[in-house]
């Protein structure tokens, strides 16, 4: 066998040496449903049992009732919690525009705005304490601030509530794929 043969054969057997890696690799990889059961049981039994903290704020039990909501599929808080999440949420809102086309007035009254929702939390086993997930979770609302000062507090309140529930489903995925596993 000649020099150039055994280059040759190097490279036939290169693609083959390189899928082989590929597949090896891929191995390992599995895709599944988020609600399907896992290793450690149904995942959907395991959202049904968690319970949620007490809220401090609107806000903080809009998010929590939406949680509890999306965990329990509407059955509502369990009786005997696997599980407890802990939860702190904080909201702030800013406007973004400014409108300056007014020049007689002397205050600047911002036409839109922002919601920022902001959650962290902490999923612990009730028996043993331990902690199977934590983390910090942002949701955005934007919102339109009209003249008037009654449509300008309810579009708060609106964009508040859309940014919760966005938060809440982030934080049900988020603890879904923690329980899954």
């Amino acid at each position: 066998m000649s020099l150039s043969d055994k280059a040759a054969l190097r490279l036939r057997s290169f693609p083959i040496l390189a899928g082989g890696l590929l597949l090896t690799a891929l191995a390992g990889c599995q895709v599944r449903p988020l609600y399907s059961d896992g290793p450690t049981g149904s995942t959907s039994v395991a959202l049904a049992s968690i319970e949620i903290s007490e809220a401090d704020d609107r806000v903080e039990q809009e998010v929590r009732n939406a949680l509890i909501f999306l965990a329990s599929r509407g059955a509502g808080e369990p009786v005997n919690p696997q599980y407890h999440l802990a939860l702190n949420v904080s909201h702030r809102t800013m406007g973004v525009l400014f409108d300056t086309t007014d020049n007689d007035r002397d205050d600047d009254d911002a036409g839109a705005g922002r919601i920022v929702v902001k959650a962290d939390y902490n999923l612990t086993k009730t028996a043993t304490g331990e902690t199977v997930r934590a983390g910090n979770r942002t949701a955005v609302a934007l919102v339109d601030f009209p003249q008037q000062e009654f449509a300008k507090v309810r579009a708060i309140r609106d964009g508040e509530n859309r940014a919760a529930k966005e938060l809440a489903e982030i934080i049900g995925a988020d603890i879904a794929s923690a329980l899954g596993r």
